[in-house]
């Protein structure tokens, strides 16, 4: 196990989620306490064939440490291709595969969530990773079945195969992101297994976590959605309070806004309008400034005005 990576207290972990936890959005939560971040999902088709867009997606910033790159794939072969090309690549301390993700473009390739209608075949693929990945570790993100939970089975399956640990969406991927999530399941996988389990599913307050942590007995929480308009609940959690200071809000999305023109130059403006809407959710004139920022391209105007807002505006 990776010294960097320690699961003797709980682990915060943002979840990858397509279009959101790019390399800005990472940086500022890891600098304000999660434990590990983790890259959007990458095809492992795209990286065996050098896409340089999915290339560009490796790339993480010098804070993130540890740091773990998620694939999905289905092809055993593809898959040990998309690995071999990690391995070249430094600073990648976890391969995690994706076999939760419930989207039909990926599950109709075999992808995803598709894999646990044939566990063999995850056996199979994780064997692979875990035999050829030079990195520290190897971890599966997983749900609780596809139509149906089967999530013991699942669970051993992923631990026979050689996983470190295991990161659990308590939903079948029939119940998308909409069915009630199943934490006694959860609770069931980590009693189940001796590896390290991480629950995952509507994680959305300081105050959610701290039961899931408690009813699950799991080793850590990972917080996608949650986290998205509210990062700051990984400084929460770290800091073992539910309190947060309306400034340090101020500063975390002003972090945020600069680490994304850093990384995107002038791109990055119109890609962070969607931030601004979730942002600015409960404040006083969030509708007014949602317009505003919508008709603005500068970089330096687009900051001037969101800096102002959240300087001047509280919480209604």
């Amino acid at each position: 196990m990776t010294d960097k990576l320690s699961f003797d207290s709980p682990l915060y972990v943002l979840a990858p989620l397509a279009g959101f936890t790019d390399l800005p959005f990472r940086s500022v939560v890891k600098k304000f306490g999660a434990d590990l971040t983790v890259s959007e999902m990458i095809s492992s088709n795209a990286l065996a064939h050098g896409s340089a867009r999915t290339i560009k997606m490796l790339e993480k910033n010098a804070n993130e440490d540890p740091y773990s790159v998620q694939i999905a794939g289905a092809d055993v072969d593809m898959v040990r291709r998309a690995v071999e090309y990690l391995n070249t690549q430094d600073g990648i301390d976890i391969i995690d595969l994706n076999s939760g993700c419930p989207v039909p473009k990926v599950v109709s390739h075999g992808s995803g969530s598709s894999l646990l209608r044939d566990l063999p075949r995850l056996g199979k693929i994780i064997e692979m990773i875990k035999k050829t990945s030079n990195k520290p570790m190897t971890s599966v993100k997983v749900r609780l079945g596809f139509e149906e939970k089967n999530h013991l089975e699942i669970a051993k399956t992923v631990e026979q195969s050689g996983a470190d640990f295991i990161a659990v969406h308590g939903r079948t991927r029939a119940g998308k992101f909409k069915a009630e999530v199943d934490y006694d399941a959860i609770a069931e996988m980590k009693a189940a297994v001796s590896i390290p389990v991480i629950a995952n599913g509507d994680i959305d307050s300081f105050e959610k976590a701290q039961w899931v942590l408690e009813h699950t007995k799991a080793d850590g929480v990972m917080i996608g959605r949650g986290a998205i308009g509210a990062p700051w609940i990984f400084h929460q959690l770290k800091s073992g309070s539910a309190e947060i200071d309306i400034m340090l809000k101020h500063e975390i999305i002003m972090e945020h806004f600069d680490k994304m023109i850093e990384f995107y130059s002038e791109k990055g403006v119109p890609m962070f309008r969607k931030h601004v809407h979730t942002y600015s959710k409960g404040y006083a004139g969030a509708s007014a400034l949602r317009d505003q920022v919508n008709h603005i391209s500068e970089p330096e105007k687009f900051r001037e005005v969101i800096d102002a807002f959240f300087k001047t505006h509280q919480l209604v």
